[in-house]
């Protein structure tokens, strides 16, 4: 991200997001110059009442299991190499009973999209001036929307939740995801390019005002043959929190004998 150090330091701390309250041409200009003097995210003070007008999403999620009617999503229709690289893991876990070699550590969180469809682990979405933030209690992973009107950066680094930015449409918050890490997989064994990007439209139910939809589509020229969907519900529990998870105090991966750790 361009902009002074002390930019970037104060976007990260004091940015909030929720609602669009700096046009996209001031934002443009924050990520050349820096802020544009209050305006952005950093700025969030008279803006708290604009929140009264976004739905509901109080309470904390839980991701709703599939009907047994329901069909699984298909497979990724991946090709080239990404193609061959996917048919290799499948052999080699079939060959191993299901298990499979990793090369993070096991308390290495799976990124986006996965962060999204992760089960028993529940989601809380908090709605603030300039951004939405999603609390995850898995590996205690804080993702951020930021809904400010800014674009991605240039020159994005990759990151395990990569860079998020929304905006509203009506009661659906539509989110557009890219530079997400390389080495992260998307489905099971389906690795993808640095042009991988994820289109997210996520609403209340219209049924039901105490299911969150989110519907995920995945599009990447190099890996992908064609855009990649997925829709996923969560179920809101009002009574809850969400717990501490500290994922290190359980990694026990081996270490060998010149102290290198082992990934199994």
């Amino acid at each position: 991200m361009t902009g002074s150090p002390k930019w970037r330091r104060t976007l990260l701390a004091a940015a909030a997001a929720g609602t669009v309250f700096a046009s996209g041409a001031a934002m443009a200009q924050a990520g050349a110059e820096g802020a544009p003097e209050g305006e952005g995210a950093s700025y969030p003070k008279g803006h708290y009442g604009e929140l009264d007008a976004l739905p509901d999403w109080g309470g904390i999620w839980f991701l709703g299991r599939r009907p047994p009617a329901q069909a699984a999503p298909p497979p990724p229709p991946l090709k080239g190499d990404y193609l061959s690289r996917l048919e290799q893991w499948r052999a080699e876990a079939a060959a191993n009973d299901g298990v499979v070699r990793r090369t993070r550590s096991n308390c290495s969180p799976p990124g986006m999209p996965r962060i999204m469809q992760l089960a028993q682990y529940p989601y809380e979405f908090l709605f603030t001036p300039g951004r939405v933030t999603i609390n995850q209690e898995a590996w205690m992973q804080t993702r951020t929307i930021w809904t400010d009107g800014r674009g991605h950066p240039k020159d994005p680094d990759p990151t395990f939740m990569g860079h998020s930015i929304g905006h509203w449409e009506g009661d659906t918050l539509v989110v557009d995801t890219v530079a997400i890490l390389e080495e992260l997989e998307f489905a099971g064994g389906a690795l993808h390019s640095p042009e991988f990007r994820v289109t997210e439209r996520i609403g209340l139910s219209e049924e039901n005002p105490d299911i969150l939809v989110n519907h995920l589509r995945m599009e990447d020229p190099q890996a992908l043959a064609e855009p990649y969907e997925v829709t996923v519900t969560y179920r809101r529990d009002r009574e809850n929190t969400l717990l501490e998870f500290q994922c290190s105090e359980n990694d026990r991966n081996p270490v060998n004998e010149d102290g290198e750790t082992q990934f199994d």
